[in-house]
């Protein structure tokens, strides 16, 4: 028995507004969309064109306001080719939430309040 990531699930809020983020901040698109035949749902799965794994942005028609995250420290991690680049890029857009430069990396906080990790490629 083998097991494959196929995807990871964050759920949010305005799904137009974190698919803008996630196209500028990481440069994801949309690969499909799905909606609940009643409306109730919507899910978004973005892709990064080089892996085949997706980020699954799921929209709630009745969420009524923002997520509340809490002391939840799950956080996904992207690797880059260009570590400065995207450094520039992601201060620009007021996005930075956490940079650790004694270990080469920096974290971007999505619409949602998600922290994503972003890694110097080896």
């Amino acid at each position: 028995m083998k097991f494959t990531f196929a995807h990871n699930n964050l759920n949010v809020y305005d799904l137009q507004k974190s698919l803008d983020f996630y196209k500028e901040a990481l440069g994801l698109t949309l690969q499909r969309t799905k909606d609940a035949d009643d409306g109730s749902f919507t899910l978004a799965f973005l892709g990064d064109q080089t892996t085949p794994h997706l980020l699954e942005l799921t929209w709630l028609r009745d969420m009524n306001r923002p997520y509340e995250l809490g002391d939840n420290e799950i956080h996904l991690a992207f690797t880059v080719d260009d570590f400065d680049a995207a450094l520039a890029k992601h201060r620009e857009m007021g996005c930075v939430c956490f940079e650790n430069t004694e270990m080469g990396i920096y974290f971007i906080e999505d619409p949602d309040g998600y922290w994503l990790e972003i890694i110097p490629a080896k």
